[in-house]
């Protein structure tokens, strides 16, 4: 296996993989269990003061299926800890104490400035690595934290300051993705004294109605809620806002990335955008902590076949490649390629290509295939993306100056 330690803020992690502050990080007994496993740190549970009870809804849950795939999302409406501050912070000594080279991340939450700073000296003392500030839950239940917060870059900014006074640790802002540039309270985290960035929490959603009650899922008793929603259709969104701030030269901070991660793939595409630390939730939640062996190896296999000796020579690799649409070389086209001797016949590429493509493909009926029309092809290649046989369909350059032709109009 390759070497994955990355410095993260100065803080040495064994390898990029972490759990992220949610219900996979609840108690040392699981953390524990994690980390024997291989993971390489934690994003520790939101811890509050308790002075506002936590109790959360019952159930807290509700997976999100896609047809015949399962929980390929995941809406909860479980908020921060509800165990005794006390408690976490011994859960937190204990880990220091039994997994001296595992880092330990206290995510913490205050509903007041005096209880943020209390909160990150408290984590501090209990032998924390770095805090984490919870800008970004997006289901309290408590007026004035969480995403209300973090939707509030004034305070972002100066409950950022005031934890970053209180510890002499690093702080790192946990970001919102239920907004529109996440670049600009992360500015204000870093006006606030911020050292990194974590990014997202989970988006503030609906997953499903009960057709016969009527009520959103989870059903508490009769009522459903917007909540936060994560797994991996919300990867696509984590992804933008990533890139978004590692392209940003007047942030200049690390990023650890969270949102729908479950595979190496996964994580080393967070990596290429700019991520150096890697957080998992949904991911741990279906298939459990031993997923974090497939990511060491995967990426460990990665580097060795590209020649990359450090974690950190991936980071942001990608980013320069990352523009915007107006950029494009449009002087240069394309069509989709068939290799039709492994074609089945089944006709999905027809039937797409009329109903939400270039009108580009006819039907041989006798032998079962498409016909293409070259000049028609828009080379959208949703062909490509519904072909039950893998890699049949390909994207062909076409020599520079080839115009598409546009269809004639039907005439009256």
């Amino acid at each position: 296996m390759k070497d994955l330690s990355i410095d993260f803020c100065g803080i040495k992690f064994m390898n990029p993989f972490m759990l992220s502050s949610s219900p996979v990080s609840n108690c040392a007994e699981m953390i524990a269990r994690a980390f024997d496993a291989g993971w390489g740190g934690v994003a520790y549970k939101t811890l509050g003061t308790q002075v506002e009870k936590i109790i959360h809804p019952s159930p807290r849950l509700n997976k999100y299926n896609n047809q015949a795939c399962r929980m390929v999302g995941l809406q909860n409406v479980e908020q921060i800890s509800d165990r005794p501050l006390g408690h976490n912070l011994k859960d937190i000594k204990w880990l220091k104490k039994h997994y001296p080279k595992h880092r330990v991340v206290a995510s913490i939450m205050g509903f007041s400035n005096k209880e943020w700073e209390i909160l990150g000296k408290a984590a501090e003392d209990a032998g924390a690595d770095m805090i984490e500030l919870n800008f970004s839950c997006p289901h309290m239940a408590i007026e004035g934290s969480g995403s209300k917060v973090g939707q509030a870059f004034d305070l972002v900014e100066m409950f950022t300051e005031t934890v970053k006074k209180a510890v002499s640790i690093p702080v790192m802002a946990k970001m919102t993705p239920n907004i529109t540039d996440m670049n600009e309270p992360a500015m204000y985290a870093k006006k606030g004294g911020a050292d990194a960035i974590s990014a997202i929490n989970t988006l503030s959603a609906i997953t499903e109605i009960g057709l016969d009650d009527l009520v959103p899922k989870p059903n508490v008793f009769g009522k459903g809620a917007t909540s936060g929603y994560s797994g991996p259709c919300v990867k696509p969104v984590a992804l933008r806002f990533m890139a978004d701030m590692a392209q940003n030269p007047d942030l200049g901070l690390p990023i650890s990335g969270i949102g729908g991660i479950e595979t190496w793939i996964d994580a080393l595409e967070f990596l290429l955008l700019g991520a150096s630390t890697i957080q998992v939730t949904t991911g741990i939640i279906h298939y459990g902590y031993r997923i974090v062996e497939d990511m060491i190896e995967g990426l460990s296999d990665y580097m060795e076949e590209k020649g990359f000796s450090s974690v950190s020579e991936i980071v942001g690799r990608a980013l320069p490649n990352v523009h915007h649409t107006d950029e494009f070389d449009l002087s240069r086209q394309g069509v989709a390629e068939y290799d039709l001797d492994r074609c089945i016949g089944c006709g999905q590429c027809y039937i797409i290509c009329q109903d939400g493509g270039g009108q580009a493909l006819s039907w041989d009926a006798e032998n079962r295939r498409p016909v293409m029309d070259e000049d028609r092809c828009l080379s959208c290649m949703a062909c490509s993306f519904i072909c039950p046989v893998e890699d049949l369909i390909h994207y062909k350059e076409m020599p520079k100056g080839w115009v598409r032709h546009d269809p004639e109009p039907k005439e009256d």
